[in-house]
């Protein structure tokens, strides 16, 4: 009798049904074989800048991309800021201040920033440089199994072509140049980059796949020498 590829998926968990195998010493391992590392990267506020500020960052910017000869991909992710705290924050300072023409500023200021956040989400945005490792680099055994399961339509929860310790080892030699080159570049630029660690990943994919939870519970106790993408 055959098998009804969609009632098969409908009945995997949502780890089961994620991208992401393990995060191993920074890198996300995928479950096709393939691995990447993250860099988070500071902002700049555009509108603050001269234009002739703007136009050699541009410029600058531009020749960073054309300069690479391997694929990156930026993110960008935003979220919901919840600005509770800091309205209490200023109801405290209000009710501490002694000086009253101060304490109607600071109430008038409060009263600016509830209005604002009742027209508009107020959005907080990160930014992120992804560098992949294709699993192709790993040998002709994960291209042939690539293959394979395209033709294999039910089957939910791909192997892994090699060992974890052996898909590190290998994204490491070919990511690690490419991450330092990054780091150069994007400092030159004024900007601060860094490389997140297997805690900052673990964290990061916890919100992105747990966003109605994630602004109200904090990960505690949590092995990050295993896989804990989501607790569902």
């Amino acid at each position: 009798m055959p098998v009804d590829p969609v009632k098969v998926a409908i009945k995997g968990s949502t780890q089961d049904n994620l991208p992401i195998e393990d995060v191993v010493d920074g890198i996300v391992i995928l479950k096709d074989g393939s691995a990447a590392v993250v860099l988070q990267v500071s902002s700049v506020n555009f509108d603050l800048l001269s234009e002739r500020e703007q136009g050699a960052l541009v410029f600058a910017y531009g020749g960073i991309l054309n300069s690479l000869n391997f694929p990156i991909q930026i993110v960008i992710n935003s979220t919901t800021k919840d600005v509770g705290n800091y309205l209490e924050n200023l109801e405290l300072a209000k009710n501490k201040q002694q000086n009253q023409k101060l304490k109607e500023r600071t109430a008038s200021y409060k009263k600016f920033v509830e209005e604002t956040v009742k027209r508009n989400d107020v959005l907080s945005k990160t930014f992120y440089v992804v560098i992949p490792f294709s699993g192709l680099e790993l040998g002709i055994k994960n291209a042939q199994k690539q293959i394979l399961d395209v033709f294999n339509p039910i089957k939910k929860i791909p192997e892994l072509p090699y060992s974890k310790e052996y898909i590190v080892e290998k994204a490491k030699v070919s990511l690690e140049p490419k991450q330092n080159h990054l780091i150069r570049l994007f400092s030159r630029l004024g900007l601060e980059i860094k490389a997140l660690n297997t805690k900052e990943l673990i964290e990061l994919f916890y919100k992105i796949y747990n966003e109605d939870t994630a602004n109200n519970q904090k990960l505690q106790n949590v092995d990050y020498t295993a896989a804990a993408v989501t607790g569902k």
